[in-house]
C-alpha cells in the first residue's frame, strides 16, 4: 500500500507537469524525495522523480543561463529510473526512461560504454512495447547529427511508430493519417497511440516532433504534411503550442539549415527542434 505522502507527492507531480510549471521543479523535488525516503520500495515515486529530473535537463533553454550543473539531473534521473525498473521491471515505459536517461548522460560525459548500455536498453524497451518505445528511442536520438546513422535509425523508428499504431506500413511518400483515426482507443497497449489523461496532447506532440526530423533529414515536403496530422486531433484546439505548429509549416524549408546548424541562441524557441526546445515535454504533457 502507498503511502499518504507518496499520494500527495503524486498529486503535486500532476499538477506541475500538466500546468506545464517548469520553474517549481525545484520546489517539487524535496517532497517526492522526502515520499520515496519514508518508502523506497515505490516504483511510482521513483519514477516522478525521475522524470523531474529529465524534465528539468530537457527544457533547459527556459532558463537565462542553464548552470553547468543542470547535467546532473541526466545522473540523477538515470538513478531514479534504474530504482523503478528494478522494483517494477513490468513497466516497459519506465525501461524506456532509462535508456533515454542513459544516453544523455553518456552524451554529456562522452562515455561510450553507457551510451551502447542506454541504445540497448531502448531495443529491450521497444521489443516489449514498440507502440510506447519506437517513439521514446527515436526522440531522445533525434538530437544526433542528421547524417548519422544513429539519426537515421530514429526517423525510421518514428515511421514504425505510426505503423504500429495504424496496424499497417503508413505511406512514407504521401501519409495520410486521417484514415487512421476511427483506430483510436483508450485501451490496451494501442492507447498509447492517442491523447490520454497522463499526456493530454501526444498525439499532436508526435507529429510536432516528428515533422521536426523530417525537416532536419531535409524532407521538409513530407515535413509539412506529418505536422498537419497534428490538426486531426480533437483537441487541437485546445493545445498551446498551435502557433508554433502552424509557423514550422509555414518555415518547413528554411528549417532544414536552422535545425542543422552547429549553435541555437540560448532561449530560442522557433530556430531549434522540439528535441532541445523550452517545450521538449510540454507539447505532449502540458494541458
Amino acid at each position: 500500500m502507498r503511502s499518504e505522502a507518496a499520494t500527495r507527492a503524486d498529486e503535486l507531480f500532476w499538477k506541475i507537469l500538466h500546468g506545464g510549471e517548469y520553474e517549481r521543479i525545484p520546489d517539487a523535488l524535496p517532497v517526492l524525495t522526502a515520499a520515496y525516503l519514508e518508502n523506497p520500495g515505490d516504483s511510482i515515486t521513483a519514477s516522478h522523480i525521475g522524470f523531474l529530473h529529465i524534465w528539468r535537463l530537457a527544457e533547459r533553454s527556459r532558463l537565462d543561463g542553464a548552470p553547468a550543473t543542470i547535467t546532473d539531473h541526466a545522473v540523477l534521473a538515470r538513478k531514479y529510473f534504474e530504482e523503478s525498473v528494478r522494483l517494477n521491471p513490468s513497466d516497459a515505459r519506465v525501461l524506456g526512461f532509462l535508456g533515454a536517461a542513459m544516453l544523455a548522460e553518456a552524451t554529456i560525459h562522452k562515455d561510450e560504454k553507457l551510451k551502447r548500455r542506454g541504445y540497448y536498453t531502448l531495443r529491450d524497451a521497444i521489443h516489449e512495447w514498440p507502440e510506447f518505445n519506437y517513439f521514446t528511442a527515436g526522440y531522445v536520438m533525434s538530437g544526433e547529427p542528421a547524417d548519422s546513422a544513429r539519426f537515421k535509425e530514429a526517423l525510421e523508428w518514428q515511421w514504425l511508430t505510426l505503423d504500429e499504431c495504424a496496424q499497417e506500413k503508413v505511406d512514407r511518400r504521401n501519409p495520410d493519417y486521417s484514415k487512421y483515426m476511427r483506430l483510436e482507443t483508450k485501451k490496451g497497449r494501442k492507447r498509447v497511440c492517442w491523447n490520454s489523461w497522463i499526456a493530454p496532447h501526444n498525439f499532436e506532440g508526435f507529429f510536432l516532433n516528428m515533422g521536426d526530423m523530417l525537416v532536419k533529414s531535409g524532407d521538409w515536403r513530407t515535413a509539412q504534411r506529418i505536422y498537419a496530422s497534428a490538426t486531426l486531433s480533437p483537441t487541437y484546439a485546445s493545445w498551446k503550442f498551435q502557433a508554433v505548429l502552424e509557423q514550422r509549416i509555414r518555415e518547413a524549408s528554411e528549417n532544414v539549415s536552422r535545425f542543422n546548424a552547429a549553435e541555437k541562441r540560448a532561449g530560442e524557441a522557433l530556430g531549434r527542434p522540439m528535441f532541445s526546445s523550452r517545450f521538449a515535454c510540454m507539447a505532449c504533457h502540458q494541458e
